[in-house]
Parts: structure tokens; sequence; C-alpha cells
């Protein structure tokens, strides 16, 4: 029979559904148009066109619930949904469907891609009857609101990708119930408070959090992930770098901290993480120096631990590793670096207390800060050195006086006979003294005001993107947009404002950035 669901119905007729909460072993799904499941507390309705034929119950029960998707969608400028209508729902844009795991005889809705398509509203509870769901991509769209619990039903889902939308609340623990769930993006929302524990003993291959609203100190846990990347950047983080990140040693290749007001000395036991190929530590307010065992990192690519408080020499070993391309560390207060670090291609040392190199801090500013004495324990980080003595301040050496020249002994009186004596040739000018000239570094352009730049721009696809240790990546700000309403009322789409609102602004700079 050809389904004859359009945007008016023919005969309507009310069914009222409830949504099961709970999947079973077997995975046996009712068809949802009898009795009521309270274990989430839900009891939802939904009109449905009975003349509709659906191939199996998993089919109409992803129907139900990509209708009540489309009911609550405000603002679709591209007609993704436009052909979300009928009962093969294996044919909506963004839908994909596959033989069900449990019965090859039937098709499921097994995945949902939706990167991009710009779409605003918010997520039903309905959508908890994809019940096959593996992959749920929604990343770059105008979704706001909480997540609802019934994705508690994903229980084969691996690939989530909430990113670069306007989702709120605190961080949804029970995602991390999902049993297979080993892909969680979040980034570019406006998620807040703590991250919980468990978040670090979640077997994620990745933990991409960045560009968010998350307070607080890290979880003492953090060591325990076994994520091969871990982007905290652009939050409100604070308090210590636990000591214990120096144990995901193994799997860890990127560890991004940039942008937040973290306060602590960097654990001396960092150079356990020889595997590790990006460190960026930039934008906060660390203290103390950078521990010698960071010459160990043989397979660090990119340094960053630019705008912060850090001190003391760099040590000679790190400047020599093998694989290290760039090094930022500008806006600190070392005093002493090796002429290897110059060498590196993508080093900036400007606005450090370096003898003879450009665009310095004042010498004053260099004394009044680097006088005061630092115990990193005093952090209470765990696993710090005591009392760190003052770094002293680079001593200039004196340039030696320059050589006195004697006179010429006097010539001998000539004969009297020529009328005129000769005139006596002037003392030759002292030749000047062959000091070396200083190692010139490459023309850098002139400082530009300090603003820092996301890691991590709002992703174009998953599974994760992985920039380029070489070089900046300098994304586009999160585009402008209208967050509708999120009322659970079905109503028709509404049309989108002309006015939208401008982006949050980046959040202000910590420690390290004054000259």
């Amino acid at each position: 029979m050809e389904p004859r669901f359009h945007h008016h119905f023919h005969i309507i007729f009310l069914i009222v559904i409830y949504v099961s909460a709970t999947v079973h072993g077997s995975r046996d799904r009712r068809s949802l148009t009898e009795g009521e499941d309270t274990s989430l507390g839900l009891g939802l309705s939904f009109v449905c066109d009975p003349s509709l034929d659906f191939e199996n119950v998993r089919i109409k029960n992803a129907y139900i619930a990509l209708q009540a998707w489309k009911a609550v969608i405000e603002s679709d400028p591209h007609g993704v949904t436009d052909n979300w209508v009928g009962s093969n729902v294996c044919n909506y844009t963004g839908v994909f469907c596959s033989e069900s795991l449990d019965n090859a005889k039937e098709r499921t809705v097994a995945g949902i891609d939706l990167n991009h398509k710009d779409l605003a509203g918010k997520l039903p509870d309905h959508l908890g009857l994809l019940y096959d769901l593996g992959i749920f991509h929604v990343n770059s769209n105008r979704f706001c609101g909480i997540l609802p619990r019934s994705f508690l039903n994903f229980k084969i889902l691996f690939e989530l990708d909430l990113s670069n939308n306007r989702f709120t609340g605190e961080f949804p623990h029970f995602l991390l119930e999902l049993p297979e769930l080993t892909y969680l993006d979040i980034r570019f929302n406006e998620f807040e408070g703590k991250l919980p524990e468990e978040l670090f003993n979640k077997n994620l291959d990745a933990i991409l959090v960045n560009n968010n609203r998350f307070t607080d100190n890290l979880p003492e846990n953090i060591g325990n992930s076994p994520a091969s990347v871990i982007v905290l950047a652009n939050n409100k983080f604070s308090g210590c770098v636990p000591t214990s990140v120096t144990n995901m040693t193994q799997r860890l290749d990127e560890l991004i901290l940039k942008n937040n007001a973290f306060e602590s000395c960097i654990p001396e036991t960092i150079g356990a993480m020889k595997n590790l190929s990006v460190l960026d530590m930039s934008y906060n307010s660390m203290k103390g120096g950078l521990p010698s065992s960071m010459g160990e990192m043989e397979g660090l690519e990119v340094l960053n631990v630019a705008h912060n408080m850090l001190s003391g020499d760099i040590p000679a070993s790190l400047c020599l590793l093998p694989n290290l391309e760039k090094f930022r560390y500008e806006y600190n207060f070392f005093v002493n670096q090796t002429t290897n670090c110059l060498k590196l291609a993508g080093y900036d040392d400007k606005r450090n207390c370096f003898k003879d190199r450009p665009e310095q801090r004042t010498r004053s500013k260099c004394t009044k800060y680097l006088s005061q004495p630092l115990n990193c324990s005093a952090f209470g980080c765990g696993g710090q050195p005591t009392l760190l003595p003052p770094p002293a301040l680079p001593v200039p050496v004196p340039s030696p006086p320059p050589p006195t020249l004697s006179p010429p002994p006097p010539l001998p009186s000539p004969p009297q006979t020529p009328p005129s004596s000769p005139p006596i040739s002037s003392p030759p000018s002292p030749s000047p003294s062959s000091s070396p000239s200083p190692l010139q570094p490459p023309s850098w352009p002139q400082p530009s005001p300090i603003t820092p730049t996301p890691i991590s721009s709002p992703p174009s696809q998953s599974p994760i993107y992985m920039p380029s240790p070489a070089s900046d990546i300098l994304p586009p700000s999160p585009a402008h947009f209208y967050c509708p309403p999120c009322e659970c009322a079905y109503k028709p789409p509404s049309q989108s404002p002309t006015n939208q609102p401008e982006p949050p602004q980046s959040p202000p700079l910590s420690g390290g950035n004054q000259d």
C-alpha cells in the first residue's frame, strides 16, 4: 500500500503512544500503541496516520521519533526535513538504515547524520525510540536546551557528536552509562559546572569538551583515561593540573589545556609522557620552571606554554628534542635559553627576561617578579617540589674598556738646513674592536593584541578532526544563530527572525599577559 501521509491528513486518527524507556537483552520492542512505562517519567502522545504501512515495528518507532523531532524543529532554511514524509523513513535526508544486529531480516535506523544543516530546535524525548542507533551526528546546527534522558535507550550507540550547538545544563552524566559509547564530542556548546570523575574512567577514544562553560578543578583521576586526545581548552577550569595526568604514557597523543585559569607548577614527572606529540598549556597562570624531565619527551612536536608566569631556565635538552618543531614561550619570565631554541622554525620568545633579545620585559618588572620565592607545594597539587629559590636575572657582562693608545715616541729633530720641518703625522686611529655580532633572530611582525584563538574549530565532520601539530589553525567563530524556545509542545515550525544575537565573547585571559 502506498503511503498517503502529507501535510494534510485525509483521515486523522489519534493513537496514544507511550515510550518504552528500557531495552532488554533480547531488545524485544513493543509496538508502543498501548500501555505505559513510567521508569523515566515519560507519557508521550503523538498523532499518527492509520493508513500508513510499516515494514516492521522498528521502522514504525523510527517514524514516530522522527516526526516528533520534525514537529519541534523551529527553523530548517535548507529544507532538510521536507522529505520527512511517509512511512519509508530510510529515504529521509540524513537517516541511514541497515540490517538489525539481532534480526538480519529486519531493517532499522542505524545512523543519523545531520551535520552542518543549520537546523534550529530541540531534541525531543521521542528520539529514545531509535533503539538501534549506532551513530548520532548533529554538529554545527542550532539545537538548544538539555539532552533528553531517553538517550539511555541507545544501548549500541558508539559515536555521539553534539558539537557546535547551544545545548545547556551540566555535563550529561547519563551519557557515560551508554555501554558502547567510545566517541563523545560536545565542543562549542553552553554546558557548565564540573566534569564528573566518571568521564575519565569511561573507555573513550577522545575527550572533547572545549569551548563550553565548565568550571572548578579537574578530577584527580584524569590520569585513568585511555583517550588519545584530551581537549579542555577555552573553559574556566582552575586550580591544579593533576599530577595523575602523567600516568597517560601509552596512548595520549594530544593534551590541550589552553585558555583556562590553571594555577600550579608543571608536574615534575611530565617527562614520562614520551609519546605525547602536542602539549598546549598557554593562557593560564602556570608558575615555576619547566621541569628538566621535559627533555625526555621524545615524541613532542608542538609545545606551547606562552602567556603564563613561568620562570627560570629553559632546559637545554628540551630544545634538542628530535621531533620538536614549534615551541612558543612568549609572555613569561624565563631568564636563560640556549641558541638551539632560537634555531627552531616555530619559536617565539618575546616578553620574557632574556638578555640581549628583542621585545623583552623591562628589567624592573623582571626583578620584581623573580625576587619572589615560589613554593609549588602550596598549591596542594601533590607530587610537587617544595620551596623553589627565585631565579637569578642574567648579569650583564661589562664590556672591556677601549684600549688606551700611547702616543708614538717623539721624532728626532731634523737638521736645521731646510727652512721648514716636515709635518708630524697624526697618531693612527684605533681600529674598531672586532666583537662578534649577536645572533639575530628571524624577522617577526609586531605583536598583535593578545587575543587567543580557539584550539579546535567547530568540527566539519566526525570522527575526530586531528589538527596538524606543526601549524596554527584559526577557525571561524561559531555562526550567528537564533536559539528558539525549547518547549515540549508540538507546533508547526515558525519562521526564523532576521535579527540574530551576537555570539558569546571569548573568555578573559589569565596571568602573564602584561609587560
